[in-house]
């Protein structure tokens, strides 16, 4: 049997991690500017996410969600505390797409005769049934899945929406405060506090979509707490487990939980809780929220301050950056990589985007701006 051959691969393999940085089989250093794909939250290889997850395997992997499992509760508790979302509810499962799914179901059931669905222009949401639906990329939604729910509309032009919303029969509104694969870009406090508005007015149900731009990564814990509003779901998954698989949807106390609504065989078991659980104690021990915040506002300045013809424009918050070339990404991407040893992330055509390990330093960061300008001096 060979393997189903859906991902483009660079001709590397990584066979080591540590913090920021990671390793090939040759035993090559890379700075990792990438994190797995803004996964790795606390940095590879984590001692105190080690020995919690080898602690907990060897007392108990995994049972069912038929029996009480109180890392579950620990976790819901810690995880309302750091986030301010005190009187939420946690659902777990296994990533971000069914997440997204959980929470457009939830939306549809507290409003089932709504069926409508907005969302932005170039947003990622997943690529499971309602997820995909969602995400505003045609190439990706099978036609079992174009069911013609969803009205995608611009960023940050609220009018649009609210001309959408008051036609009524809108379920939900899903909203990444700041696009991953649309390339960093990002609401504004106006936008998204009209939008918001306009959902409560015409009982629309907001979801903000933090899987990639939450969990700590803009510099608050989530990214729409930069824009002053509070919405009714929250989809979380990435860094939640540092690498493990696990998603969440925080649940607004309006929603009231039934029996068999929702459920997952694998979602919050036992290994998975017990990594999320290190991640929040790193979080709290090591700080890094404020870490992100302090790096990735000098990071973002270092960028500006190049002021090379080849950076057209840098965005973003925190240690979500993206890098907007006069060229396409793969000219700078692939050499980085291949003469630089540093790995990047991409959206569209010409930009880098950047998801590091919240535990970068200034060091790696300037580390890192000397490999990208060793790299654009060649162009």
């Amino acid at each position: 049997m060979k393997l189903f051959d859906v991902y483009p691969l660079f001709n590397v393999n990584i066979t080591k991690g540590k913090g920021c940085k990671v390793w090939d089989e040759q035993g090559q250093e890379y700075l990792d500017l990438y994190g797995g794909h803004a996964v790795i939250s606390i940095g590879h290889s984590h001692p105190h996410y080690i020995a919690k997850v080898t602690e907990q395997l060897g007392q108990l992997g995994f049972y069912s969600n038929s029996v009480i499992n109180k890392l579950q509760q620990q976790l819901a508790e810690r995880l309302g505390k750091i986030s301010g979302y005190e009187d939420y509810q946690l659902f777990l499962v296994n990533s971000g797409a069914e997440a997204n799914e959980n929470a457009l179901k939830l939306a549809s059931f507290k409003n089932p005769t709504a069926n409508r669905i907005l969302s932005c222009e170039k947003a990622f949401h997943g690529r499971t049934s309602l997820a995909v639906e969602v995400t505003n990329n045609p190439k990706i939604v099978a036609p079992l899945n174009d069911n013609h729910h969803v009205r995608f509309l611009p960023l940050n032009d609220i009018e649009p929406w609210i001309r959408e919303l008051s036609r009524g029969g809108v379920v939900a509104v899903i909203l990444e405060c700041i696009q991953g694969v649309g390339g960093i870009q990002m609401a504004t406090p106006e936008f998204a506090q009209n939008l918001a508005y306009a959902c409560k007015r015409f009982g629309a149900t907001l979801i903000c979509d933090e899987i990639q731009c939450g969990y700590g990564r803009s510099g608050k814990f989530f990214a729409h707490q930069w824009l002053g509003i509070e919405p009714d779901l929250i989809t979380v998954a990435k860094g939640i487990a540092n690498g493990f698989p696990m998603g969440g949807v925080l649940i607004s106390p309006d929603f009231q939980p039934v029996y068999g609504q929702l459920g997952t065989t694998f979602g919050g078991n036992h290994l998975a809780c017990s990594a999320a659980l290190a991640v929040l104690d790193v979080f709290e021990q090591e700080q890094l929220v404020e870490n992100v915040d302090a790096v990735g506002s000098y990071l973002i300045e270092r960028l500006k301050s190049m002021n090379n013809p080849h950076i057209k424009e840098v965005r973003g918050r925190g240690l979500m950056i993206g890098i907007e070339l006069d060229v396409p990404h793969k000219d700078v991407r692939l050499p980085l990589i291949d003469d630089e040893h540093c790995f990047t992330g991409c959206a569209g055509t010409n930009t880098l985007r950047l998801l590091p390990p919240l535990c970068l330093t200034k060091a790696e960061a300037d580390l890192f701006i000397e490999k990208l300008t060793n790299i654009l001096k060649k162009l």
